[in-house]
């Protein structure tokens, strides 16, 4: 039986006998599950696509563009910035913040998880508690506690040690301890993101495997390197490339603790970004600095996640 279309004439609405077989296709379209997936994603699709593709598409062309925006001058911001020594240092010290932050998040994770695994179930719940509270903290607000602390007019640190005999620490005006505070602060922040991405994973390897180990004659630390590890080697890849995009991005603890100083000297792509471009006014140079991370980045995902679709063919 056909189906009937309203469609409209001069003389109002009329009904055209459609052929099953025209709309058969159409039909068969909305009725997959992949279609009502992809219109059920398309609104946040649009939102991302408004959100995040088009600012950076924005900033790549604003990048590309003179101090007064007037000029096409393609590179040259990028060339500029590359022959400054400031720079030059900014380079150096985000990847010093990035990779000793990971690195330290990543072991703290990792053993904190397997001690609070080892604990009975009613000690896990309050330790996981207790332990999340850093990063449950709005992070600018937790910046400026740290700030207190770490602050030479009334640094609660300093006050401890001279109590104790110690001489005064210079926490955030010389660039050794200044690196250091704002490391501190990130790893403080970050690794509990780590130990509750570890502790799941440590949930989700089957106990079977550590009792025939056992019976195997395996030791603790032999279970650890030939059970977990490859097990949670998934997971540990991706928690990493995520806390690698999300510490070279970081904003919020450097700006707030030294704000970049002393003489630069603790300065990561998105304060100098935002010292070049909001402070100095100069838009297409900011945008050039922050778009550095991106090829850094890029490269790390794809080693990343390539030896993630590794591991997951070689498991299936």
């Amino acid at each position: 039986m056909a189906d009937t279309v309203q469609t409209w004439t001069g003389s109002g609405l009329r009904g055209v006998a459609v052929a099953p077989s025209t709309l058969q296709p159409l039909r068969r379209f909305l009725g997959r599950h992949s279609t009502i997936a992809f219109l059920m994603c398309l609104p946040l699709m649009i939102i991302i696509a408004g959100l995040v593709i088009y600012p950076a598409c924005f900033s790549i062309y604003l990048s590309m563009l003179n101090r007064a925006q007037t000029h096409f001058i393609g590179l040259g911001n990028f060339k500029f910035l590359l022959s400054r020594d400031v720079f030059q240092m900014v380079v150096e010290q985000t990847a010093i913040f990035a990779l000793s932050a990971v690195l330290f998040k990543a072991l703290i994770g990792l053993i904190t998880a397997h001690l609070i695994n080892n604990l009975p179930a009613k000690g896990q719940r309050k330790w996981r508690g207790m332990l999340l509270v850093p990063w449950v903290i709005p992070l600018a607000l937790s910046s400026l506690g740290w700030w207190w602390l770490f602050d030479p007019t009334h640094s609660a640190f300093n006050y401890v040690l001279e109590e104790l005999g110690f001489t005064e620490i210079p926490w955030l005006s010389q660039p050794a301890w200044a690196r250091f505070s704002v490391i501190l602060v990130n790893v403080w922040f970050g690794a509990p993101f780590f130990l509750i991405m570890y502790l799941a994973a440590l949930k989700s390897v089957p106990e079977q495997l550590y009792e025939a180990a056992a019976i195997d004659g395996a030791n603790a630390w032999q279970k650890f390197v030939h059970i977990t590890l490859p097990m949670m080697r998934n997971i540990i890849a991706i928690t990493v490339l995520f806390s690698l995009i999300v510490t070279f991005a970081n904003f919020d603890i450097v700006q707030i603790m030294t704000g970049g100083g002393p003489r630069n000297t603790t300065h990561v792509f998105a304060t100098y970004a935002f010292m070049l471009g909001i402070r100095s006014g100069d838009l297409p140079l900011g945008a050039a600095t922050s778009l550095f991370m991106f090829p850094i980045l890029a490269v790390a995902a794809i080693f990343i996640l390539r030896g993630v679709r590794k591991r997951g063919r070689e498991i299936g």
